[in-house]
């Protein structure tokens, strides 16, 4: 029983760290990635869909992000979309294709993304601490309905304990790896 505590406290704190590295992903660096579009959204017919839906979204070089909408109509609205987005680029149409540049990083804004990803890696931290406490929940009522033994839960608990402590290192691990690539200029 406790073993499946802790197998599933794992399950979880995993899938905390992988969608942390979802979100570092989203937060930008000098470099272009067609996921940084991902959660922009335009009016497609009255219903808010996201880029990826409606245009072909690709690599131009280094610095620029190719947007191919499937109709011609669109341009101008995938346009609005990304240059009222919260990104900061300034998306250019020739002909049927937007090009959106990436403007190299300020120092400023470097320090602001480094902020964001604090934040976002304290939400995960958070998260995996949340699990702690729900496994120690769940070893608790096995203990007051006399499912496990004292030495069990305490046992139990330890397990618990260290498997946090490593999710968390490894949480600081990402967070220190994208400061780095955040910094560097």
């Amino acid at each position: 029983m406790i073993a499946d505590v802790k197998k599933t406290a794992e399950q979880k704190m995993q899938k905390s760290l992988e969608s942390l590295k979802i979100d570092l992903a989203k937060v930008r660096t000098g470099r272009a990635h067609t996921g940084i579009l991902d959660h922009v959204t335009v009016d497609y017919y009255g219903s808010p869909t996201a880029i990826n839906q409606v245009a072909n979204v690709t690599l131009v070089d280094s610095r620029t992000i190719g947007v191919q909408p499937w109709e011609k109509k669109m341009v101008g609205a995938i346009e609005r979309a990304i240059r009222d987005s919260d990104l900061g680029l300034n998306p250019a149409t020739q002909g049927e294709m937007i090009r959106v540049p990436m403007p190299p990083l300020t120092e400023e804004r470097r320090r602001e993304l480094t902020k964001v990803v604090k934040t976002e890696g304290e939400g995960a931290k958070v998260a995996i601490r949340n699990l702690r406490r729900d496994a120690n929940g769940q070893m608790e009522k096995m203990l007051k309905d006399k499912a496990i033994g004292e030495d069990d839960d305490r046992r139990g608990q330890d397990e618990i304990q260290k498997l946090t402590d490593r999710y968390v290192a490894e949480v600081d691990k990402m967070l220190q790896a994208k400061e780095v690539e955040l910094m560097a200029v």
